[in-house]
């Protein structure tokens, strides 16, 4: 799990940030509120790692804020590494063959770099260009054209070889990972490939029937039709207009139908549907 993202934060977001989100989400999820308890405690777990500035260097840099599998993965101890260099004294070739992967020699790198990239769900479609600069510990400015295919999914990570930091020039340049981000907007939530929406329509309209004009992603539109006698709460399903997936079938758009029911009745209107009421009770 992304301990950013759980908390909804970017990863450069300040000790006040974190703890704002933290609240947020905390009481949004307590189980004591109707929350859900795995989610709780993940929000904790996150919190807890991130409010630590030891805990967050090393979650950054690793993925991990245990110390044995960041070693593993070729990670710096605090003897080796302090404040972006090496202590005088180290050999730069020796202290890189202090650390190895599976039996053989790993080269050791400067810190990868990760930063988050917000697109709209409209983009997913098509892909998209966009161009961002970050700066490096050493005061350097770098640009990236992330080039962003179709068929994205959120929180897909894009490598960009040796475009991380280079404090150490002995050694090679970290890489660059762009996190992705989908937006939801006010028509559609995401949930994995599928848009999910919801359409208040009129109870009467429910019993004698209708359609529906569905604006999708795309900007195209779509005539949906409601059968009469469709209940409240019912989802429809827009097969194959979903979010397109790389490697399978694209997601569909499912529209909740919420019941609407009139109100300020005249008192014919209302002798009508008692009328009716009766009628079919």
């Amino acid at each position: 799990m992304d301990y950013y993202n759980l908390l909804g934060v970017q990863r450069n977001a300040s000790d006040k940030e974190l703890k704002s989100a933290y609240k947020k989400a905390s009481m949004q999820h307590h189980p004591d509120r109707g929350g859900d308890e795995a989610k709780f405690k993940e929000i904790n777990e996150a919190y807890s790692a991130l409010k630590d500035p030891k805990k967050r260097q090393m979650y950054d840099q690793f993925g991990t804020t245990d110390p044995q599998q960041a070693q593993q993965q070729g990670g710096f101890t605090s003897q080796h590494f302090n404040n972006g260099g090496f202590n005088g004294g180290f050999d730069i070739n020796d202290l890189m063959g202090q650390f190895g992967f599976g039996g053989q020699q790993r080269m050791m790198r400067n810190k990868d770099i990760t930063i988050g990239c917000r697109i709209e769900i409209k983009d997913v479609y098509v892909g998209k260009n966009v161009l961002a600069t970050y700066r490096l510990n050493n005061g350097k400015e770098q640009t990236v054209d992330i080039k962003i295919p179709a068929g994205i999914r959120n929180n897909d990570k894009i490598r960009y070889e040796g475009m991380g930091q280079q404090d150490i020039q002995q050694i090679p340049p970290g890489d660059l990972y762009i996190v992705v981000q989908i937006l939801p907007d006010n028509n559609y939530e995401i949930h994995g490939t599928d848009l999910i929406a919801t359409k208040r329509v009129s109870v009467l309209s429910l019993i004698i029937g209708t359609s529906l004009k569905i604006n999708l992603p795309t900007g195209d539109n779509i005539s949906l039709n409601i059968p009469e006698g469709t209940q409240p709460n019912t989802t429809m399903r827009i097969a194959g207009k979903g979010l397109p997936n790389r490697g399978g079938p694209d997601g569909h758009i499912l529209i909740k139908i919420l019941g609407q029911v009139p109100t300020l009745l005249d008192a014919t209107d209302r002798k009508q549907i008692e009328y009716i009421d009766k009628k079919y009770s």
